[in-house]
């Protein structure tokens, strides 16, 4: 791992840390440098602010988790994947989705899963998303993640197959028809 991606995750480890005692949104970069042991130009070197090294910790997240979901997974497959990967982060997770910051996981996680989603949708039709897909599309992430976020921050009393289940029962039909498998339809 290059010096780079080192001081990144030493900052996301510092920002993991804090939010054990303290909301998101009452961290500040002071704080998190101090506790990294570094300097408030190195973290903004690498990160706008606090919210983009969320972001960044999550994408991180991600790369090891579900987005494998369209390379070899169905829906429900890929879901149950994200859900035991946000249990596992737990603490990270449950306090991350709680911010309504403009730049919070809850809108950086809408956008990742509606641009995943399209992307999915383009490959299997060969074209753009028609109008009514893409509301639907919409629709659904919001409902999606809202749901998500609930799971999150309430306990996450239902089991990740429990809420993978629920959410993939909540599919539109048109957009089920699309995405009850997230392979790419050679290997579909």
């Amino acid at each position: 791992m290059q010096a780079g991606e080192k001081i990144k995750y030493r900052l996301a480890e510092s920002i993991k840390g804090l939010m054990e005692t303290t909301p998101l949104d009452k961290i500040t970069v002071k704080e998190i440098v101090s506790q990294a042991h570094t300097t408030r130009q190195t973290f903004y070197r690498n990160f706008k602010d606090k919210y983009d090294l969320v972001n960044w910790y999550f994408d991180k997240l991600a790369q090891k988790s579900f987005k494998q979901m369209g390379v070899s997974y169905t829906l429900r497959e890929g879901l149950i994947k994200k859900f035991n990967f946000i249990k596992a982060e737990r603490g990270f997770f449950s306090e991350a989705f709680r911010s309504d910051d403009y730049n919070s996981l809850f809108a950086y996680d809408y956008e990742c899963i509606l641009e995943f989603y399209t992307e999915i949708i383009k490959k299997k039709t060969g074209g753009p998303l028609e109008e009514e897909i893409a509301f639907l599309l919409r629709m659904y992430c919001r409902g999606s993640i809202y749901m998500t976020v609930e799971w999150a921050t309430g306990g996450m009393k239902l089991a990740p197959e429990e809420i993978a289940g629920l959410l993939v029962e909540a599919l539109p039909p048109r957009l089920g028809e699309l995405l009850s498998d997230l392979r790419p339809q050679a290997e579909a």
